[in-house]
């Protein structure tokens, strides 16, 4: 059952390499294509990392659970295990793909914020929003990660 779901992550990884691959490539297309290819494949790799919660509990016999945060997983448990562990790290880890996913996920879930025009007498006063990064080369560094850690647990769980 559980390596069904690693099958679904993988899915989900292989669609975000797909939609990044067109990303970098150098066709040129509008800015609205170009962030379409952006939040698709960040939406795919946030639906994989909730897709992996799932797929941990399932590792530990949870079949009906379907946990959507780290906090809901560790819930589920009233003993630490070493997945939930290696998560929590991730997560308080900053730089790390686990935080890079939070913080996309933040800035996909709100509006944009108004800028305030430039003027001579605000010019000070104004400044650029950065955001979390979500490039093509970032987007990949944190997919390459996600593909590893997957793996590892699927391949630790099926010698059980």
């Amino acid at each position: 059952m559980a390596s069904q779901w690693y099958s679904l992550v993988a899915q989900k990884l292989f669609l975000a390499n797909t939609l990044l691959a067109r990303l970098e490539s150098d066709t040129k297309r509008s800015t609205a294509e170009t962030e379409a290819l952006s939040q698709g494949s960040a939406e795919l790799l946030l639906r994989a990392r909730r897709t992996l919660l799932v797929m941990i509990a399932r590792y530990h016999q949870h079949k009906a659970e379907k946990p959507q945060t780290l906090v809901e997983l560790e819930a589920l448990f009233p003993y630490e295990v070493h997945e939930t562990r290696l998560l929590r790290e991730l997560a308080e880890t900053p730089g790390s793909w686990w935080n890079h996913l939070d913080q996309v996920e933040s800035a996909l879930s709100q509006p944009p914020t108004t800028r305030k025009n430039v003027t001579e007498e605000n010019i000070i006063a104004v400044s650029v929003e950065q955001g979390p990064d979500r490039s093509a080369a970032t987007l990949r560094k944190t997919l390459a990660a996600m593909t590893e850690l997957a793996k590892r647990l699927e391949e630790q769980h099926s010698e059980w």
